[in-house]
């Protein structure tokens, strides 16, 4: 569980790094949310049909493996499907998520 709580703070400050200013934040917003040993970041936008409803976008969840005491790192493909991204699929720390976030080098995250 110390590595989820860890692992937590270091997510919550790269997501706040992240987001948008505040005044668009209502057009666009990036949040993540923790259950168990998985960590997903996603984007919040108004609904295409009805800008009151606001909708999760998934751009990226990890895994935790404690048996191998390593962090797997899945995109979401346009078919609704989580698959493990490559070239990076396993990583050591939530850091190296980070920076497998940062550099996208596919463009399966942001695009």
């Amino acid at each position: 569980m110390k590595v989820i709580k860890f692992a937590e703070i270091q997510i919550k400050e790269y997501v706040e790094a992240i987001r948008p200013p505040e005044d668009f934040r209502d057009q666009v917003d990036v949040s993540y949310w923790y259950k168990n040993d998985i960590i997903e970041i996603f984007e919040i936008r108004p609904n295409w049909q009805d800008e009151k409803i606001k909708e999760n976008f998934p751009i990226a969840r990890t895994k935790y493996v404690k048996s191998k005491k390593i962090w797997r790192i899945y995109w979401l493909t346009g078919n609704q499907k989580w698959i493990q991204y490559k070239p990076n699929a396993e990583v050591k720390s939530i850091l190296e998520f980070i920076e497998v976030l940062k550099k996208d080098k596919t463009g399966c995250f942001w695009g």
